[in-house]
């Protein structure tokens, strides 16, 4: 069974930085693309970043470009997630998810609350 762990969310002011971690058991991480995704009341979930298994290609949503970094570490079944220059709507539950290679399975973790003061 695949499961996915958050951590590092919590509460920033505007302007402030957070890093979000997602620790993932199993073998399966490594040939794995891994992402964050995002949601907020009212809104649906939206795509915030995606990094390939090899961690060469990674994708950005166009409302965190050039402030959000993505990265994984494949020693330690780890990605994690350098959010800088926070904003008010990036409020929100921040998703870790993995899909697999072959089959495209998706899994998902609980979640972790990031809330961003004006």
């Amino acid at each position: 069974q695949v499961q996915l762990v958050e951590s590092g969310g919590g509460e920033v002011q505007a302007g402030g930085s957070l890093r979000l971690s997602c620790g993932v058991s199993g073998p399966i991480f490594k040939t794995s693309a891994m992402g964050w995704w995002r949601q907020s009341p009212g809104k649906e979930r939206e795509l915030v970043a995606t990094i390939a298994s090899g961690g060469q290609v990674v994708r950005y949503g166009d409302a965190v470009k050039v402030r959000f970094t993505l990265s994984r570490d494949n020693a330690k079944n780890m990605v994690h997630l350098q959010m800088d220059s926070l904003r008010p709507e990036d409020t929100g539950t921040y998703y870790c998810n993995l899909e697999t290679s072959l089959l495209f399975l998706n899994y998902w973790g609980k979640g972790t609350l990031v809330t961003v003061s004006s």
